[in-house]
């Protein structure tokens, strides 16, 4: 299985969601990986962010009110590079209001 972005998130309301991001991969190949390297949008704090806990698969969680694509390099024990990209997908629940 190729090593991917997967993502989660819950909407808060006003136009707020909690998002989280983390690799999926078979078990051998998250055991590979030393650290992932996010990148956000500009308009994030520390818009780049590192995360080694593999127990999370890497999992990062923050928030926001926009979608944006989100790169990762994930930095394996070997030294070698993997690039990732994921487009953050955000949804109103059904029922929520939607806010122009």
């Amino acid at each position: 299985m190729p090593l991917k972005i997967a993502q989660d998130f819950d909407y808060k309301g006003e136009d707020w969601w909690e998002w989280w991001v983390w690799i999926e991969g078979a078990d051998a190949e998250l055991d590979a990986i030393s650290q992932v390297i996010y990148t956000l949008h500009p308009t994030f704090p520390n818009p780049v962010r590192t995360i080694r806990d593999r127990r999370s698969k890497f999992r990062l969680s923050t928030g926001g009110w926009g979608t944006f694509r989100i790169r990762a390099k994930v930095v394996l024990k070997s030294g070698s590079p993997i690039e990732l990209q994921h487009e953050l997908v955000l949804a109103y629940p059904s029922g929520a209001p939607e806010r122009a």
